[in-house]
Formats: C-alpha cells, sequence, structure tokens
C-alpha cells in the first residue's frame, strides 16, 4: 500500500490527474485493447476530472480507446436530473474528452429490473476484461461507492439503502433537503472494486480522500 500526503485539494487532484494520464499514456490502448477505467461521482474527483480534461486539450492523453464503469448511481432519479450521476459524468467530464458515448457505462437506476440491471453491469465489466484501474474517494464514514461500513470484501454490484449519515451528507446537493435525497442507489461491490488490476496482475485501487 502507498500513502501520499500532499497539501491541498489541488495538489491532490493533479496528482491523481497525472497518475491516471500516466497509466493510460503506459497502457497504450488500441482499437483491440482498451483501457478500462472505473470512476467515482461527488465533489471528491472533480478537480481529477478537471486536470483530465486540462491534458485531454493539451493532447497529452487521449480517451478515445478507454472503457470507463462509474461505481453507483441513485434509484429513481431520472437520468436527466442535475444531480443524478449520469448528468455529473456527462457535465463535468465525458462531454468534455473524445470518449465514445457507447463506452462510458453508468448503472441504470430506473430499470425495471434492478437487480438485473447489477448482475448486467458486473458482466458488462467481465466482458471487458475488467476494470484496470478504479479511482474511488472515501466518504466522511469510510465508504466507497455506496458500500457503508461493514459491507462485504467480496460484494458485488447491487441495490443498497443508504445510511442516514449518507443521506445526511448529499443533502448538500439537494439544497439541504432531506426530502429529495435519494435514500436507495445501485454501487459497484468491495469485491467489484477490488477485483481492479494492474497489467502485471497486481490489484490496484486509487483512492483519495481530502480533509476540507
Amino acid at each position: 500500500m502507498r500513502l501520499v500526503i500532499l497539501d491541498d485539494y489541488d495538489l491532490a487532484s493533479e496528482w491523481a490527474a497525472k497518475y491516471i494520464r500516466n497509466r493510460i499514456v503506459q497502457f497504450k490502448p488500441s482499437a483491440d485493447r482498451f483501457f478500462t477505467l472505473g470512476l467515482p461521482t461527488g465533489s471528491t474527483p472533480y478537480g481529477c476530472y478537471q486536470k483530465l480534461i486540462e491534458y485531454y486539450r493539451h493532447g497529452d492523453i487521449s480517451f478515445k480507446y478507454v472503457k470507463t464503469f462509474n461505481m453507483d448511481e441513485y434509484v429513481g432519479l431520472p437520468r436527466a436530473h442535475p444531480e443524478s450521476y449520469h448528468s455529473y459524468m456527462w457535465n463535468n467530464f465525458f462531454k468534455h474528452i473524445d470518449i465514445d458515448p457507447a463506452n462510458a457505462h453508468i448503472l441504470d437506476g430506473n430499470a425495471q429490473n434492478l437487480e438485473e440491471e447489477c448482475q448486467a453491469y458486473e458482466q458488462k465489466i467481465a466482458e471487458a476484461g475488467g476494470i484496470e484501474l478504479f479511482v474511488g474517494g472515501i466518504g466522511p464514514d469510510g465508504h466507497i461507492a455506496f458500500n457503508e461500513p461493514g459491507s462485504s470484501l467480496v460484494s458485488r454490484t447491487r441495490v443498497k439503502t443508504l445510511a442516514k449519515d449518507t443521506i445526511v451528507a448529499n443533502a448538500r446537493f439537494f439544497g439541504n433537503d432531506l426530502s429529495k435525497v435519494p435514500t436507495m442507489a445501485l454501487t459497484v461491490g468491495v469485491g467489484t472494486v477490488m477485483d481492479a488490476k494492474e497489467s502485471t496482475s497486481q490489484q490496484f485501487v486509487l483512492l483519495f480522500s481530502f480533509l476540507l
């Protein structure tokens, strides 16, 4: 395990973005060899995404042969809602880079059968060859994605009821109105995240958290 402590949010965001950029560039993705990247949402990775967009605009990186799988999505929130994770990813990242929309995967919190949606997501990850690098933010209570403390280390993508602390923490995105915060979400499991690999077949997960 490697622990990197930096002085502020901007430095941490830049470090994470550089690491992601370097991993993709060193991988040398191509039409028959995609780099598969797991991604988070929320306030933590925003600065990292802005740096990646900057690198793309400067010609330092391309996402043409990158496939992404997001960690989670709210259940029942319309995809076009400004706080859906679909909206977050497209507005803050995807529409600013050259990724093929067909290669940007996000769980569907409005699927008719949520269990089948979760199973299909795991299957898509497997068909993509697994996640090469999973990036994740750590919540105030230590949760990764919507895996609350106590989640099984071998858990897979599933439906989760959100803890009260998580609902309270996310209320800031909904005008601090707890009644507007979804109470359920679809999330990759801890096992899904820990299955991430490097080309050396060693497990690798990039986690970052900020004390603001």
